[in-house]
């Protein structure tokens, strides 16, 4: 009995130990969870934490934590690695102290999720992508003036810029692929990025960029090939040692208005060829001579042949109203297609000063050149759509592992006649680019026509793997040879928050391919696209922190199965910046100065992304430079002076030179000289007005250029003025958020003002309730907005206007100089050594940007501003100022200084009498005591166009006190719109800029006015 018992008892006792043992285990398990959950939502937000298992073996002194999949989001370094093991180690009982830990996600070490370029030691070779470089790469500019060694020269990336314009087969109509909300539409968001911003980033650091998309906005195109029976455009030969040829194979021939399914106009004609020769004095040459239709800036794309002999020094000259620019090109890759070289200025009409020449010089025996046509211009779309008469499958997402889908929504059916879009071509997905541009129809159609909005977010993969066929990429591939390094995906996503928060910044990558492999076709790591997404991640999120939004939201890094990052054999990030449905994110993200900033991070993640691929020291490029400054040094010598902009963000980012733009007259700018110091005199001629800008250089790149300041010394002149440009305002419209009910943007109030132009606005926002629901995307709900200027580039800050102004003031037979407001305030330049000064303001206004985390920029009179005018009128000075807000931004603000408002009314000499004064742009000049202003009717501006910034919120302002008149009144209420003043000093002031004035004639004769009103004696009544 009692031995019994004793067996119960012991039974008991192993089986309470089993159970403490495996609550004791449970316990720590959720205490890990617990700490794992901290660590990773301090990063970003993930939710509880999860262990997939916690396995602990005595026998080898190891325990193994496996977390769920949510912690593999987390950016991994070295700092927290350190800090999860040490959480973990802390967690468990004393007697595991020296046991080996291990702590997974996704079958990973965590330590081993840490990007090489964050790691001190211990890289993984295994998902380096490493590319052997190439001693010439797809094009090389010879004509820049510098050289880069320390960027991204001989680098091949591939970008594209989310959807496009497409047809839907099911609707049978031409549509956006996402939704028109707050003032533009994802297929043309993320352009505002890519094509002003990042692209051109890119190539200062020595890259080639290749888009899948056409990146010119300009409406025309001209073509001009051997085949082309259009006798505008001059297509020629010149021969001499050797001699051009028919190639014996399919070329370029635009034959037909349009183009449908499966139709390639690169195999509708011929090529030429020709061997090369090493002497210049023997080569021949072929000329492509455009018929311009408008003056204006074209891209310029050549094509040609690959052969197996072909030419890697293929030289292109551009001829331009710059001057000429020389490009080699490697046409051993990337034949039968359109490549883009840059663009340029062009005159109307055909002339022997604008067109593109190919020579057959090389110094490589047994090589040839081909040529084909040549492209200028963007154009507008010509490929035809319709409903496929076989059927039409159903949408896939591009999380679908299809490529194709095998279901028919709609059978076979009536036939419709094929349409074109009528929108321009950079408005138009990637599909409709590959079929122009000579891919086959296997890259951009995979569904055989049948659906064009699974086609194109396909096409765009399958384009990368095309591009790279061939190439030491994927040598056994068929296709173009060029060995990309990367490719990016550039996305915004959707959704929204009830509480104004922000969305924020999601990284994609795929680390399992069509085919489940985990390895690139050349044997390196999938991983290496991780590596690439939470670089470029991180540099954004840290950027947009550091310069706008501290409380800007990291979300994950997602490992998920979509078709942009899964189908490139290259490493992929698809980047969703942020939600362009949330309205919290897009009061930032509608910022020309927070889309370069974005830009910026971009570049640099690929940058150090590649250093550490690659192995080698990058160097970032410079910041543009400030406080640009221009003034006579003599009778025909100008003395330029700027200042070197230090990059707070990035230590490598300093100039060791800069480079000299100049344009002269209405030219275009050439290819710059450098300049070894911040300062330099440039001979000019008597009656020419000649314009510069200054960019930074250094071993990583150029930076972008500096505003354009202008000079002319007339003959016979009447006096000199100084054109202060007081006008670098770039900002969103103007928003407003009224607690949980209505929200958005007011362009009638401020419009903001682009960066050069605007390639993503489309329309007013209309639909300004919060709880508006999407219905779908012709019902967006909340943020909704027209569409009528979808098809427009809209004119934004040109950083041109001097010499604008400068022109009136030449007609007028004055001579002029420039300079920014910065060269002013810190006292580079002296306003009393001038006795007449133009200060533009334009659209300058005090502006914050999102939800005003950061203080407000742009003041039209900062205090250093007001300070220094007041000295100059009272050393009788004669100022003239112009700007839509330069009364309203002082004494209109929601915080009105007393300094500001006195500033305005005793220096100034203006009484505010109203924003918004006019919508109709008419001014007419009136009766008044002032002689000098002769009567005559002026518009201005006032809508969004091609040609200049408009404004929707001029100025009424008043004159105060005796000598004080206006002179000119807004048509639709006699408003006054512009005063003068004339007493101890002389002021004219408009309440809209002066070069808004639509007619280039009325502007002239206004400057002259004003400037006969200047040079007259003082008389208080004159």
């Amino acid at each position: 009995m009692r031995q019994n018992f004793q067996k119960v008892l012991l039974i008991v006792l192993l089986i309470c130990g089993t159970n403490l043992t495996i609550f004791a285990q449970k316990n720590i398990e959720s205490q890990i969870s617990d700490s794992l959950t901290v660590i990773a939502n301090s990063y970003t937000w993930v939710g509880r934490v999860v262990l997939n298992s916690f396995a602990i073996n005595e026998k080898n002194h190891k325990i193994a934590v496996k977390a769920g999949d949510k912690f593999s989001t987390i950016p991994f370094r070295p700092e927290n690695v350190k800090r999860i093991y040490d959480a973990i180690e802390k967690i468990l009982p004393s007697k595991y102290k020296g046991f080996a830990l291990s702590c997974q996600v996704d079958n990973k070490n965590i330590e081993d999720l840490i990007p090489n370029f964050y790691r001190k030691g211990n890289y993984d070779v295994q998902r380096q992508f490493q590319i052997p470089p190439l001693s010439v790469p797809l094009v090389t500019n010879k004509s820049l003036p510098y050289q880069v060694n320390k960027g991204l020269q001989n680098r091949h990336i591939a970008l594209w810029q989310s959807h496009g314009w497409h047809y839907d087969q099911k609707l049978a109509r031409w549509e956006w692929q996402r939704a028109r909300v707050f003032q533009t539409v994802e297929d043309l968001y993320t352009q505002s990025y890519v094509l002003p911003f990042l692209v051109p980033m890119l190539e200062n650091a020595g890259a080639n960029v290749l888009l899948p998309r056409e990146r010119d906005t300009q409406l025309n195109e001209v073509i001009v090939d051997n085949d082309s029976k259009d006798r505008t455009s001059r297509y020629r030969e010149y021969n001499d040692r050797k001699s051009w040829k028919l190639g014996d194979s399919k070329g370029f021939a635009n034959l037909k208005k349009f183009y449908t399914q499966g139709e390639n106009p690169f195999t509708l004609g011929t090529y030429r060829v020709i061997p090369v020769v090493d002497d210049a004095d023997e080569s021949s040459r072929a000329e492509w001579m455009p018929n311009i239709p408008e003056t204006g800036r074209y891209a310029v794309y050549v094509s040609y042949k690959t052969l197996e002999n072909s030419s890697s020094k293929a030289l292109y000259t551009v001829y331009h109203k710059g001057g000429k620019t020389e490009f080699a090109v490697n046409q051993t890759m990337d034949g039968g297609t359109w490549l883009y070289l840059g663009q340029f200025y062009f005159d109307k009409g055909r002339n022997n000063q604008d067109k593109v020449v190919l020579t057959n010089l090389d110094s490589e025996d047994g090589k040839v050149v081909t040529a084909d046509a040549v492209k200028f211009g963007g154009g507008m779309g010509n490929i035809a759509r319709a409903p496929n008469v076989e059927g039409i499958t159903s949408d896939l997402k591009s999380s679908d592992s299809l490529e194709t889908s095998k279901d028919l929504i709609i059978p076979p059916g009536p036939f419709y006649e094929p349409e074109i879009s009528n929108y321009p071509r950079y408005t138009e997905g990637a599909r409709y680019w590959l079929q122009w541009a000579g891919m086959p129809d296997s890259i951009y159609s995979k569904s055989e026509g049948k659906n064009d909005y699974t086609d194109d977010f396909q096409s765009r993969g399958f384009w990368v793997n095309y591009l790279i066929g061939g190439s030491s990429v994927d040598p056994n591939k068929e296709g173009l040879h060029v060995p990309v390094d990367l490719a990016l995906a550039f996305h915004s996503d959707a959704g929204t928050t009830l509480n104004d928060s922000i969305i924020g910044t999601l990284g994609i990558f795929t680390i399992k391919n069509s085919e489940k492999n985990e390895v690139f076709r050349n044997g390196v790591s999938r991983y290496a696209s991780r590596d690439l997404t939470d670089i470029i991640q991180t540099q954004i999120v840290n950027d947009i922190r550091s310069v706008y939004a501290p409380e800007w939201t990291r979300r994950g890094l997602w490992n998920k199965s979509y078709s942009e990052s899964r189908v490139p054999e290259v490493p992929t990030m698809l980047l969703e910046l942020l939600s362009h449905q949330n309205f919290a994110d897009m009061r930032y993200g509608l910022d020309p100065g927070f889309q370069f900033t974005v830009g910026r991070a971009v570049y640099k993640g690929m940058l150090k992304y590649l250093s550490s691929a690659n192995k080698f020291d990058y160097v970032v490029q410079p910041l543009p430079v400030d406080q640009f400054s221009c003034r006579f040094a003599g009778n025909n010598k100008v003395e330029l002076h700027w200042v070197t902009e230090n990059d707070s963000l990035e230590p490598t980012a300093m100039a060791d030179k800069y480079v000299l733009y100049t344009r002269i007259d209405d030219g275009g700018f050439d290819n710059g000289i450098i300049i070894n110091s911040n300062s330099t005199t440039v001979n000019v001629q008597t009656g020419k007005i000649y314009s510069f800008k200054i960019t930074a250089v250094n071993k990583g790149g150029e930076s972008f250029p500096s505003e354009i300041l202008s000079a002319c010394r007339s003959q016979n002149q009447h006096g000199e003025v100084l054109v202060l440009n007081g006008f670098n305002r770039l900002s969103a419209p103007a928003s407003f958020a009224l607690d949980s009910t209505y929200a958005g943007f007011l362009n009638d109030e401020d419009a903001g003002v682009p960066y050069l132009s605007n390639i993503c606005f489309i329309g007013k926002q209309y639909e300004f309730k919060r709880n508006k629901p999407w219905v779908d995307d012709d019902a967006p709900g909340f943020g909704a907005s027209h569409g009528n200027y979808e098809t427009q580039v809209i004119a934004g800050n040109s950083f041109d206007y001097p010499y604008l102004h400068g022109k009136a003031i030449k007609a007028a037979g004055y001579s002029f100089v420039s300079c920014s407001e910065k060269s002013v305030l810190f006292g580079d330049v002296d306003l009393n050594q001038y006795k007449m000064v133009d200060l533009i303001l334009g659209k300058q206004k005090q502006t914050i940007v999102g939800n005003g985390q950061k203080a407000s920029k742009f003041k039209t009179f900062p205090l250093a501003l007001q300070q220094i005018i007041e000295k100059y009128c009272q050393n009788d000075g004669n100022l003239m100022v112009t700007g839509s807000f330069i009364a309203s931004d002082l004494c209109n603000a929601d915080n009105i200084k007393q300094g500001d408002r006195l500033f305005i009314e005793n220096v100034l000499k203006l009484k505010f009498r109203t924003s918004q004064a006019s919508v109709s742009g008419n001014v007419k000049i009136v009766s008044s005591p002032v002689k000098y202003f002769r009567k005559m009717n002026l518009n201005y501006f006032n809508q969004p166009n091609e040609i200049s910034y408009s404004i929707e919120s001029p100025d009424a302002i008043e004159p105060i006190g005796e000598g004080g008149y206006t002179i000119c009144r807004y048509s639709e209420n006699n408003l006054s719109a512009g005063v003068t003043y004339s007493g101890d000093y002389k002021i004219c002031a408009f309440g809209f800029p002066f070069e808004t004035i639509q007619s280039e004639k009325d502007r002239s004769k206004m400057m002259e006015s004003i400037l006969s009103f200047f040079s007259a004696s003082n008389e208080k009544n004159n």
